[in-house]
């Protein structure tokens, strides 16, 4: 099957389109307490992390991971206060950890459902201020753990969440186990994550093969999350984006990259196989569209950053509806006699 290539985006455009709202967390999905839709595989997911853990230079590939740990790191750091129990939630080798002191973690517990992962956690401990910071490692399912009510000051999460099918349970057990006044801090991949490779590998599929599948997992949207946030019943919500653009000399490098991350897809819908003859219009596609002038490809990686409050009577609440005593229409007045004072 051949087509020309503005027929081919438009079919992948409106493909694309319909299996982003299918896959992301929309409001009428909980307000409805519909069933929790089964996104991913997660038992492939687990063997994709016990697998690179195998690697002995699996390090090679903690760029990005590294990267986003340190940005999360610079959010807790940003709370002026000391955190006397923290919990680390799938925090796979510890690269958060690794960043945080003793002067602002006291006891920190760390779970992950690899014991793989666990077992490789060295965090830099004299180089670091990690000395006299008691680390608890227990090994659950990052998707059904439990905890008492009221036992942490922070709960965090660092490129975890992207892969649970059930985030409003894993959202609220959070909120279950943190006291009053404390925050819950995560970074996932968000919407458009890798869009470049997405497109391509639909482009190439659709040409070659008559029809595609999806190969890189689905992301959430941004505004989805902050609702979720909110109706699970965090206060004060915060969200902002992060890009991070890096070069690859090909598609297929990335694809390794991916692997060796333990961020390949597994979507219950994935396609296990492509055809050679695929990839390498792929590749071709990838280079056409969005490569640069030096032959290497750009790769995408849109990271969300929330912060969520658990409530507390002290926290500050917004004005109530109509208690304003300026009307917006005399800003401008307001401001001159501002100034003339």
């Amino acid at each position: 099957m051949r087509l020309s290539l503005t027929n081919v985006v438009q079919i992948t455009q409106r493909n694309l389109n319909s299996f982003r709202r299918h896959f992301s967390i929309g409001r009428k999905t909980y307000q409805r307490q519909e069933t929790i839709p089964n996104v991913f595989d997660r038992q492939a997911k687990f063997k994709q992390r016990e697998r690179t853990c195998l690697d002995p230079e699996h390090q090679v590939y903690s760029y990005v991971h590294e990267r986003v740990a340190q940005s999360l790191v610079d959010r807790i750091f940003d709370i002026k206060r000391t955190f006397h129990s923290v919990l680390d939630l799938g925090c796979g080798r510890g690269l958060c950890a690794s960043e945080l002191t003793q002067d602002v973690i006291k006891r920190l517990t760390m779970i992950d459902n690899s014991a793989r992962m666990l077992d490789q956690i060295r965090p830099p401990v004299e180089e670091n201020g990690h000395d006299g910071m008691e680390i608890v490692k227990r090994q659950f399912d990052d998707e059904q753990f439990s905890g008492d009510e009221n036992s942490y000051d922070l709960v965090y999460s660092c490129l975890n969440l992207h892969w649970i099918n059930d985030l409003p349970g894993v959202f609220r057990r959070v909120l279950h186990m943190l006291k009053k006044d404390a925050p819950f801090i995560g970074a996932m991949y968000a919407s458009d994550t890798l869009y470049e490779l997405r497109v391509a590998l639909q482009l190439a599929e659709t040409e070659r093969e008559g029809g595609f599948s999806p190969h890189v997992s689905p992301f959430v949207e941004p505004p989805d999350i902050g609702s979720l946030l909110q109706r699970t019943g965090y206060n004060i919500v915060t969200l902002d984006l992060d890009e991070i653009h890096i070069d690859y000399p090909s598609m297929f490098e990335l694809m390794f990259d991916l692997k060796g991350m333990g961020e390949n897809n597994c979507s219950w819908n994935r396609r296990l196989t492509l055809k050679r003859e695929t990839l390498l219009a792929a590749q071709a596609i990838y280079q056409n569209m969005y490569g640069n002038q030096d032959g290497s490809i750009p790769a995408t990686y849109r990271i969300l950053y929330f912060i969520g409050w658990k409530p507390d009577p002290s926290q500050k609440s917004p004005a109530k509806r109509g208690s304003a005593n300026v009307s917006f229409k005399d800003i401008d007045k307001v401001l001159s006699v501002t100034k003339s004072n």
